[in-house]
């Protein structure tokens, strides 16, 4: 395939499956030029319009390689950075702007860009050249508007971390989602942000879950804040980013976590980017120190790296088929916990290689493996469809919470693979993965991306496997479809 610098390319696809008519796909590609897209359908016409605008069929069969894939992938940018980025920015953005470069265009972080905005923030967005440029703040207010009716999607960052942010400012502020959002649970987080002066959060219907309502008048930590963070990472992080905001003048503010945590990658993740705008963090027995925000405490660049949850797909690619797939500007001092994944392939039976172009994995014969995954538990999914291939079972465990996620990935996951021929124990918090003989099916996804790109790889080796919803993907990887093509050829 050539490409053809300022021209737009088409790549238009045609199938068939049994529980649907015929239909068209199409990878829509930036035009450099204008920042706009083109698209054609199966008839020809011509449509432009947003580069996250990628149209999908309503079911996805994927072909089996029947080889060994060679390829390498640049994937899209972190969506857990671009989003924690946005916030600091946002709330850094009195003491002047911040330019961020390398900015994942996703659901998520669409409705992040569009909540700030609604609260004020000026943002100049350009998705085409992954840029978005946060302007000052002038307002003289923390958060510019005084009340916000947010829309959140299904985006866990979103939510979460604008709850915290929002307590900063004063007046009004309502956040809600899609229907599986108002099952997800928030009431440790709005527990936290009540022991704030100045500061009330509670459910609206009263279940723990949003929709959300916060009343400001500029929150204020007097006191240690506590708070759990036994089923989600993303209450700590919210509460770390907008703690420097809190602090009396002349004090720090105090983060005690009660319990377990999970996913302490992303928690480390946090810390280090509030660092690099400038704050003070410091780790206590039991949590954090945080100090006082500078007047001019912001970061007037930043940039993103690549997703290393999305790579995770492509380097269980290599295992699978037992080809070599290089994932590019990924190294293993990532910021992301779940660069870590490849070591678990490791384990498995692969070869790592990294090096200053990015991380390779070679595939070898696979063993089964005994894996806690709590720190890295986005990657669950991923290893399961790994799991099925290789020889002995794989026990994935510690991950209970990722029950709460975009949906119950751990009953998800079971009754998927049980479909495809596998046996699977479900557990409270885990799964063990007993390989069997599998065959083609057509597979669920809960409308959760995960579940999408995941269960995709079996397809790799298995005739048949037949993804519903593959649009889902457009959460965090809209172009998910189109690059796995890429490397399959």
């Amino acid at each position: 395939m050539c490409f053809v610098p300022n021209q737009v390319l088409y790549i238009i696809g045609i199938g068939q499956h049994e529980e649907a008519e015929l239909f068209s796909y199409t990878v829509i590609v930036p035009l450099p030029s204008s920042g706009t897209t083109a698209a054609m359908d199966a008839s020809g016409a011509e449509d432009v319009s947003d580069t996250s605008n990628v149209n999908y069929p309503p079911v996805w069969e994927v072909q089996p390689v029947g080889r060994e894939i060679q390829a390498a992938i640049q994937v899209p940018p972190s969506k857990s950075i671009t989003n924690r980025a946005l916030v600091l920015a946002a709330l850094g953005s009195p003491a002047g702007a911040c330019q961020l470069d390398s900015v994942l265009q996703s659901e998520d972080t669409e409705v992040m860009v569009a909540a700030l905005q609604q609260l004020g923030f000026v943002l100049d967005v350009d998705w085409s050249r992954q840029r978005i440029r946060v302007q000052p703040n002038r307002s003289g207010q923390r958060i510019p508007a005084d009340r916000g009716d947010l829309f959140t999607g299904n985006s866990g960052t979103t939510m979460r971390f604008l709850c915290a942010a929002v307590s900063t400012g004063q007046g009004r502020y309502r956040l809600d989602g899609i229907p599986r959002m108002r099952e997800r649970p928030i009431a440790d987080l709005l527990d936290a942000l009540n022991q704030l002066q100045g500061v009330r959060a509670w459910s609206e219907p009263g279940t723990g879950c949003p929709p959300v309502v916060v009343a400001s008048e500029g929150g204020r930590a007097w006191r240690p804040i506590e708070v759990r963070a036994a089923a989600s990472s993303q209450f700590l992080s919210g509460l770390l980013l907008a703690a420097p905001y809190w602090a009396p003048t002349g004090q720090g503010v105090e983060i005690r976590v009660r319990g377990p945590r999970v996913s302490e990658p992303y928690i480390a993740m946090t810390l280090a980017m509030l660092r690099h705008w400038g704050h003070s963090v410091e780790s206590t027995l039991d949590g954090f120190q945080v100090a006082g925000a500078a007047s001019n405490t912001q970061c007037p660049q930043y940039t993103i790296e690549p997703d290393a949850t999305a790579a995770s797909y492509f380097w269980a690619a290599a295992a699978i088929t037992g080809g070599q797939v290089t994932v590019s500007g990924l190294g293993l001092d990532s910021l992301q916990g779940d660069v870590q994944f490849v070591h678990l392939l490791e384990q498995m039976g692969c070869r790592v290689q990294s090096c200053s172009e990015g991380i390779t994995v070679h595939g070898g014969p696979l063993r089964g493996i005994q894996a806690d995954m709590n720190a890295i538990s986005d990657t669950v999914m991923t290893l399961a469809a790994v799991a099925c291939f290789a020889n002995g079972p794989t026990h994935l465990r510690n991950v209970a919470h990722i029950r709460h996620k975009e949906t119950d990935r751990l009953a998800a996951l079971a009754t998927e693979l049980r479909k495809l021929g596998a046996k699977v124990e479900e557990l409270t918090d885990g799964l063990i993965i007993y390989p069997r003989p599998l065959q083609g099916t057509v597979l669920d996804t809960y409308n959760d991306h995960r579940m999408a790109m995941s269960l995709a790889l079996i397809g790799l080796r298995i005739p048949g496997v037949v993804i519903r919803n593959p649009a889902c993907v457009a959460k965090t990887y809209p172009r998910f479809w189109h690059d796995l093509m890429q490397i399959t050829g």
